[in-house]
């Protein structure tokens, strides 16, 4: 709403519209949602213990409560939540919001664990958390090289085409060479194959970048489908066997209930997965390349103008972007499976695309984002193990319904770097 219009409103209008912002607009929605949970989820569970354990397996220690009383109380505490939200300051925004979606998570989750057989009704919320982030790995890497590329204001949509050419390098490389790493290293370099006509063709010939990133990712499709069908289907065992990437423990923070499988008993992509985002995060706004990086996806023209060189900068993070995200995308031969088949991301670029969004353009913001999407994923498959009431193909949507609710819904206001998309000629 612009200034004059809000000049042109009564005073009346104008306190209402001041009344009902976006925080008490959000907390009604969440007190609803709790009701609806409390009233709902408590009517469909049973009476059956709805339980739950620390560990990865069932045979950990267990907790848990009738699963319709635990549906009706969670539920009402999310209520409670959305109508705290509407009275109390901002700065509890971000904890009340947290709250309440996991109380009503919680609730829905005593409902489906309540229905499950005897035999199946304990979910490990260990296994759960390893999942989730075992899941979000290649959204991290992805929403990361995304941050490199739009905070520099080049929009990279050919995430899907990182990580398609990153998964079929990483396959043929690792089966020739037999070695996980070769295979890692020739992800990343199909990844920054595709970023440099990422680079050359919206920087130097200003094409359109949305429309660019579209055609990097059917071309993309098109060159490993073909590669595939020439080489990899002619002869799997020489071209399309890679080994699964080792996996590393590190002692005592290992067995931390919870987090500890989840983080600390990982592999490659885990620890590189961490490291990349925290040296992201400190470069980026700790120093000197971060600012300069800020400033050009901002104000391009004012970057210049003090001797930032503008168009090299740009060049170099879209490269090391597609090595991050090529990287990325030997997750899906090195790690998820361990073979290639055509199309095999699934659309999962696009997932860190709205990461990326949904994160708010930082390092931090996406991880955060990522792991929620990985998330909701492992959430579907572990209520699929427990024979839930809901059918397979609704679990199967899950994490793209919470992509878009994310993004349309949670994600608020939200600006993109000014210069996002836009190019730089050198006056």
């Amino acid at each position: 709403m612009t200034a004059s219009t809000m000049e042109q409103q009564t005073p009346a209008v104008r306190e209402s519209v001041s009344y009902w912002n976006r925080q008490r607009r959000i907390g009604v929605g969440l007190a609803a949602a709790g009701v609806v949970s409390a009233v709902l989820f408590g009517a469909l569970a049973t009476g059956q213990q709805a339980q739950f354990t620390l560990a990865e397996t069932i045979s950990g220690s267990k907790f848990g409560l009738p699963g319709h009383v635990g549906a009706i109380v969670f539920g009402l505490i999310a209520a409670v939540a959305g109508g705290a939200m509407m009275v109390a300051s901002r700065r509890w925004f971000g904890w009340l919001l947290g709250l309440g979606i996991v109380c009503v998570l919680v609730s829905f989750l005593c409902w489906q664990v309540s229905q499950a057989p005897n035999n199946l009704n304990t979910m490990p919320l260990g296994n759960v958390a390893r999942s989730s982030v075992t899941l979000a790995l290649p959204l991290i890497l992805g929403s990361l090289a995304g941050v490199l590329c739009e905070r520099s204001a080049v929009i990279n949509v050919a995430i899907e085409g990182q990580f398609l050419m990153g998964a079929f390098a990483a396959a043929m490389f690792a089966t020739l060479a037999a070695s996980v790493w070769a295979g890692i290293i020739a992800a990343s370099i199909g990844g920054l194959l595709i970023a440099a006509l990422l680079a050359v063709l919206s920087i130097r010939y200003l094409v359109d970048q949305v429309v660019l990133g579209i055609v990097l990712n059917v071309f993309a499709l098109g060159l490993t489908g073909f590669l595939y069908e020439q080489l990899m289907a002619q002869d799997q065992t020489r071209y399309n066997q890679p080994t699964r990437v080792p996996q590393w423990e590190v002692p005592g923070l290992s067995e931390i209930p919870i987090l500890g499988p989840a983080l600390f008993k990982g592999n490659i992509f885990v620890y590189g997965a961490i490291v990349l985002v925290i040296v992201v995060h400190i470069g980026l706004f700790y120093t000197r390349w971060g600012l300069r990086t800020r400033s050009v996806g901002e104000h391009p023209a004012a970057a210049d103008t003090v001797g930032v060189k503008v168009l090299g900068l740009r060049y170099r993070n879209v490269l090391v972007g597609g090595l991050i995200a090529g990287f990325g995308g030997a997750y899906f031969t090195l790690l998820s499976t361990t073979n290639f088949n055509k199309n095999m991301t699934s659309g999962l670029g696009f997932v860190a695309l709205a990461a990326l969004i949904f994160g708010r353009w930082s390092p931090i913001g996406s991880l955060l984002a990522s792991l929620f999407f990985g998330f909701t994923s492992a959430l579907a498959f572990s209520l699929g193990s427990i024979g839930s009431s809901i059918p397979s193909q609704f679990l199967n949507m899950l994490p793209y319904v919470a992509t878009i609710v994310a993004v349309a819904g949670l994600v608020g206001r939200v600006r993109a770097p000014a210069a996002d998309g836009k190019p730089y000629i050198k006056g």
